[in-house]
């Protein structure tokens, strides 16, 4: 991940393109300033560029798309301008908007990230909503790799049920109960583990999004994942699936009878998947897929008693 001083230095390359003249003329208006930071972030590759650039005006201006419509052609505050040149900077530098914010929407609710964190993507939002149709009232669930807590705590937030989010990292813990706070969510508690090191007892339902990119794919992916992301939150070693079959694994022991185990999964992981958690013993094996027709989730439970 690169450091303060790497990001500084990309955001001054771009800072000193923009001095030599690539801008035409110094912006004063709203519309002025969203169009220059349309094309700047254009310039710079970015893919949603139109979209980024209002979604950081909207962020130093706390204005609408109503407020824009009626008074675009009115002149931005000028400390604002200079954040907002600053902030499209970052975003050209492909540092993620969500980081740049602090921010990321998640299954209805506004989570705080850092780069100590998974981003939460849409995606993800299958793993929770097939985590909802397994729910029962009282159920007591573990989301191993938590990250955020923005899986557990969107359940927690919807169902009466209580959850412990584990992860390695104790700076992404501190987000999750940040979150905890912010969501405002009870019956929430967090635990340094590296997988089921730290966890005692059983659960109802044991969920997880792992590591699960294969090693070698990891310089393939975007600047923003791949330089910004945690590495280790990303990486699932040689073929991907050393996390999922490790915690498939692990907790068929920390599972009551009858109990769940919901993984996150890639694209063409589903059938090793499959195959892998009915030779493990689960039952009731299935592969989800996303709006994309992709492998997303593989489920599986333990035998009842």
């Amino acid at each position: 991940m690169p450091d303060r001083h790497t990001e500084t230095k990309a955001e001054n390359k771009i800072e000193n393109k923009t001095e030599n003249g690539q801008r035409a003329k110094t912006p004063h208006t709203y519309q002025e300033w969203l169009h220059y930071g349309k094309t700047l972030l254009q310039e710079q590759g970015i893919a949603d560029a139109e979209t980024d650039a209002w979604l950081l005006m909207e962020y130093v201006s706390a204005i609408t798309r109503v407020y824009y419509a009626m008074h675009g052609r009115e002149k931005m505050d000028e400390a604002e301008a200079q954040t907002y040149e600053g902030l499209l900077k970052k975003r050209a530098a492909h540092i993620p908007v969500q980081y740049i914010m602090g921010e990321a929407w998640f299954y209805g609710y506004s989570f705080r990230v850092t780069p100590d964190v998974l981003i939460p993507r849409l995606d993800t939002e299958v793993l929770v909503e097939q985590a909802e149709l397994r729910i029962e009232p009282g159920m007591n669930i573990l989301d191993m790799c938590t990250g955020s807590g923005c899986i557990l705590l969107s359940i927690l937030k919807r169902h009466s049920v209580s959850g412990v989010g584990a992860d390695l990292s104790e700076r992404a813990l501190d987000v999750a109960r940040s979150n905890q706070k912010r969501i405002g969510v009870r019956g929430a508690s967090w635990i340094r583990s590296d997988l089921f090191q730290n966890i005692g007892g059983t659960f109802s339902m044991i969920i997880s999004n792992p590591p699960y990119i294969a090693s070698a794919e990891i310089e393939t992916l975007s600047p923003e994942v791949r330089d910004y992301e945690p590495r280790q939150a990303l990486d699932g070693r040689a073929d991907g699936l050393y996390f999922e079959k490790k915690i498939a694994e692990e907790a068929r022991k920390h599972l009551k009878p009858g109990g769940w185990l919901l993984l996150e999964i890639g694209c063409g992981q589903g059938k090793e998947m499959k195959q892998y958690l009915a030779e493990a013993g689960y039952q009731e094996v299935e592969i989800v897929k996303d709006l994309g027709g992709n492998d997303r989730v593989a489920a599986g439970r333990t035998e009842h008693v």
